[in-house]
């Protein structure tokens, strides 16, 4: 019991400080695309924050596996190194039971992985889209910034001198062609962008509209008290499609019985809820490679480089074909038993040289022969 504590406390600081370092680094490579987005909007800090840190769960399954594999590789050499794993054999206790803590520790990842996957990844996606859509899109969510020409669409430019806290605005100056016949410049003091039901508006005051009309070249202007500039046409709020990932997991399984899916669609969304099933499990198979090898191992004073070089390559291997497999299921969903394959396989391998093989059985055995 005391043996099992102790490797699993091992096993989860490893895993802790493999996890957050990595995620930091991928969080800071991805929050990266969004940098521009936001400071082109003028949102605040609190606004990006919120954007990135949904991406967490995505991020945190992309990495569990690799973080399991590294920290059981590190600790069971740094085992073997001290001498701690030659006691351990020495003193008769069996392959398997050795690992028993690190199945235990990649049992309950595969758990925690699961249930991201089905329930933390839909909901964070949903609010991530929804949140990347009002930023792009949805003008009621738009900061203009002081001084400088913001574009909202293609044809409409708009200018303000200052922005108060209240959200009004001033010094304005609108440039809209969106009608190919005519040119339309308006300016006014003092406005404000509110909602009228579902279409946003900016409501302007003082000011003065100018017309030229393109096609007779014709010219009209008209000073307004108060005047409203409609952006529903064109900036409305539309309805996104859903992606695989916004779904949860019965409804990824029932993509065949949903008839407003495409066939690429359906294999799309069948890929994704067997993904779902498979990839929490390889913290399990992962975790068992990074230690298998290191447990029936015999020692090398000259150190366990053949080792940790097959563990590496086995690992490699089986996330190679991971994503392999999944890319060919995308194209035929008949491929999809493959991804299943990829981990069954590899899975009894490792089982089968913790239960049965053992090197140092088959050495006295030999000797034995020759003697």
């Amino acid at each position: 019991m005391k043996l099992n504590k102790y490797i699993v406390k091992q096993i989860l600081v490893g895993f802790l400080l493999v996890t957050f370092s990595l995620m930091s680094i991928l969080w800071l490579t991805q929050s990266l695309r969004f940098v521009e987005l936001v400071t082109n909007k003028g949102l605040p800090l609190s606004f990006f924050i919120q954007m990135t840190s949904l991406l967490m769960p995505r991020l945190f399954i992309i990495l569990s596996p690799i973080a399991i594999f590294i920290a059981a590789l590190f600790v069971f050499n740094r085992m073997l190194s001290d001498r701690e794993l030659i006691v351990i054999k020495s003193a008769g206790i069996a392959p398997f039971r050795t690992a028993k803590p690190i199945i235990l520790v990649g049992l309950l990842l595969s758990l925690f992985s699961f249930y991201i996957n089905s329930v933390a990844i839909p909901r964070a996606e949903r609010a991530f889209n929804d949140l990347e859509w009002q930023v792009k899109n949805d003008l009621t969510h738009l900061l203009f910034r002081e001084g400088e020409f913001t574009y909202l669409e293609l044809g409409l430019t708009i200018f303000i001198t200052s922005q108060e806290k209240d959200g009004s605005i001033s010094g304005i100056l609108v440039n809209d062609e969106r009608d190919p016949k005519t040119k339309v410049t308006i300016s006014a003091e003092r406005g404000r962008v509110v909602n009228v039901g579902d279409i946003p508006r900016i409501i302007l005051v003082n000011g003065a509209r100018q017309e030229i009309n393109k096609v007779d070249s014709s010219f009209s202007s008209l000073s307004f008290d108060r005047y409203s500039i409609d952006f529903g046409k064109t900036t409305a709020k539309k309805e996104k499609e859903a992606e695989a990932r916004e779904q949860s997991l019965a409804e990824l399984l029932d993509a065949p019985n949903n008839p407003n899916l495409s066939d690429k669609d359906i294999r799309r969304w069948l890929v994704e809820a067997h993904k779902r099933i498979v990839n929490p499990l390889y913290n399990l198979l992962f975790a068992l490679l990074g230690c298998t090898g290191l447990i029936v191992g015999n020692f090398n004073r000259r150190g366990q480089g053949k080792i940790l070089t097959i563990a590496i390559a086995s690992m490699v291997v089986v996330q190679a074909c991971d994503l392999t497999f999944s890319n060919m299921a995308n194209k035929n969903s008949s491929l999809i038993p493959l991804m299943y394959i990829n981990l069954i396989i590899p899975t009894l391998i490792v089982l089968y040289f913790l239960l049965f093989y053992n090197p140092a059985y088959k050495a006295k055995k030999r000797q034995k022969v020759f003697a």
